[in-house]
């Protein structure tokens, strides 16, 4: 069964740091560049950053960029993403997600998607 599974969600105050993690199972994420959305409560799902295949290009969504770095491990099959300096707008359910092709800010290029985990910062 072919799966993408985040964790590392959780509540954190304004200013604080979480790093969320993209496990895959059932298939290796070496061929596959890895987005992650985010999508806020009445808001449409809005890409946040991607990371091709070798790990050697990487994009960011305006506002989280100098706050979120995105990584990956193929040796673990698993994506990062570090986010600091965080602020309530943050506050989202995130998915990661895997393209066997390129970097795409469109959702629908995804082929997987993992079920989401929740972000959320107040104080």
């Amino acid at each position: 069964q072919l799966q993408l599974v985040e964790s590392g969600g959780g509540l954190v105050q304004p200013g604080g740091s979480l790093r969320l993690s993209c496990a895959a199972s059932g298939f290796t994420l070496d061929y596959y560049a890895i987005g992650w959305f985010r999508q806020a409560p009445g808001k449409e799902r809005e890409g946040v950053s991607c990371i091709r295949t070798s790990g050697s290009s990487t994009n960011y969504a305006d506002s989280v960029k100098g706050r979120f770095t995105i990584s990956r491990d193929n040796a673990k099959n698993t994506v990062y993403l570090q986010m600091n300096s965080l602020k309530p707008e943050d506050t989202a359910i995130y998915y990661c997600a895997a393209f066997r092709r390129y970097c795409s800010g469109r959702a629908r290029d995804y082929d997987y998607w993992g079920q989401g985990t929740q972000v959320t910062v107040s104080s």
